[in-house]
């Protein structure tokens, strides 16, 4: 028997387009009758919105899957996302799943919950990834404090590493109207701000009426999103460096709303190794892009993915990606340790790189990071900055993020929470937080 309210819950893993994707199937669970519960509590309906960039996620999968049933064994298992357009065949195979849903099904989750029973065989709605041509749009708001506006899908490159291609579909866009409409919605529930979030989000615009080119430009929509009235704060989460035009970075640093913080993917600093990524752009390129941020924006967070253990690698080929990693004046990394992905180029390359050493070649960078994020945190010190704190307490502090990406904190103070206010930068704490002292109080 189910409740007379159905209820679902929901877990996302991966990438903040998926946060933003979950958010809109909960949406739309609401809009059929369900109320939306904790992971963690008994509910009629579990939502598992996968990822497949890395192994361990597709692991973690499983784990989520049995969390579910613990909580309630006679709960009804959807798993959705990368993992499950990619491998909807080994999902189905987990004991307890009861719908698989790919890429071109994700959205219409209420139509296959007629019938809530848990039956002995798995139903899976799978389509082939060409079928994935159509933009649905969202936005994450489950932070008070900050949206994921989702602006984006799919990608037509072919990085010999990538599987997303395969799980997303060809590159399509949201309509500027309604990213415009989505971020007035946004701001309507008092958020202040927005982090736009894609696939390949300087690839903007192709597709945005079912077509291949470009009606407006990436540079185009962050123009009239930069108009949009209580957004206090507009965030780029992730653009490829041979996207993210010079035009783009000097917008951003005169604007009303966009703040000075970007993440470009670098992948690896050895041409040699970008050439057999396939990835659009030398390490030239990546070092100007850098040195225009610098130039108009000096006090500009920048962060950086970057790939280790790359079949090929060879040691002189990651010390070539750490010296210039060193080199450049960037403020933290992401460091991903690669992992063999069925159906991609890659994993036919020669020269595998032994598993202890792609984790030895993760370890250094991510040291290096640490150091590149306090230098940076360090340089900000005496500053005045504004700072949009957050709702969460611990220990009787309270934290927030400046508009270039400083994590800081104060006394907690309830009044503070969701409020941008200007602040002080004092001094480095232990845990490797600002901490700052407020000015005189105007809340916004």
């Amino acid at each position: 028997m189910i409740h007379q309210t159905k209820t679902a819950a929901f877990h996302t893993l991966g990438c903040k387009l998926n946060f933003s994707e979950t958010s809109t199937i909960a949406r739309n669970l609401k809009a059929s009758g369900y109320q939306k519960v904790d992971f963690t509590s008994e509910a009629d309906v579990y939502v598992i919105n996968t990822c497949s960039v890395t192994a361990n996620a597709d692991k973690e999968c499983k784990l989520i899957v049995r969390n579910a049933l613990r909580a309630n064994p006679n709960g009804f298992v959807v798993v959705v996302g990368c993992y499950a357009q990619l491998k909807p065949e080994e999902i189905a195979s987990i004991e307890g799943v009861d719908l698989v849903l790919g890429a071109s099904e994700k959205f219409n989750i209420a139509q296959y919950l007629e019938d809530l029973d848990k039956d002995n065989d798995t139903i899976i709605h799978s389509c082939e990834i060409d079928e994935a041509d159509f933009y649905v749009g969202s936005y994450s708001i489950g932070d008070r404090t900050r949206a994921f506006l989702k602006v984006q899908d799919g990608c037509d490159y072919k990085c010999t590493y990538c599987t997303i291609p395969l799980a997303r579909g060809i590159s399509r866009s949201d309509t500027v109207d309604n990213v415009i409409k989505n971020a007035y919605e946004i701001a309507d529930r008092g958020i202040k701000e927005i982090v736009l979030t894609g696939v390949n989000i300087g690839d903007y615009g192709k597709g945005e009426f079912g077509n291949k080119k470009h009606e407006h430009t990436f540079l185009d929509l962050i123009k009239e999103l930069d108009q949009v009235k209580n957004i206090e704060r507009i965030r780029i989460s992730s653009i490829e460096p041979n996207l993210l035009k010079n035009e783009t970075i000097e917008f951003v640093a005169t604007s009303n709303r966009f703040v000075p913080h970007f993440h470009i993917p670098l992948q690896s600093g050895s041409d040699v190794l970008l050439k057999k990524m396939k990835r659009r752009y030398l390490t030239s390129l990546y070092r100007e892009r850098i040195a225009t941020i610098r130039s108009v924006m000096p006090h500009a967070c920048v962060g950086v993915d970057v790939i280790v253990g790359f079949p090929g690698e060879t040691e002189e080929l990651f010390l070539e990606t750490y010296n210039f990693l060193n080199e450049l004046p960037i403020s933290y990394l992401h460091v991903f340790t690669y992992s063999e992905r069925d159906d991609t180029e890659a994993i036919h390359f020669e020269g595998a790189v032994p598993m202890g050493e792609r984790k030895k070649r993760n370890k250094m960078l991510r040291i290096l990071s640490e150091k590149k994020r306090l230098a940076f945190y360090q340089s900000q010190l005496g500053s005045t900055q504004s700072v949009l704190w957050e709702h969460d307490e611990k220990d009787g502090k309270m934290v927030g993020f400046t508009e270039n990406y400083i994590k800081v904190q104060t006394a907690y103070q309830e009044e503070y929470v969701n409020q941008t206010m200007e602040v002080d930068l004092v001094q480095l704490t232990e845990n490797g937080i600002v901490e700052v002292a407020v000015h005189a109080i105007e809340l916004s």
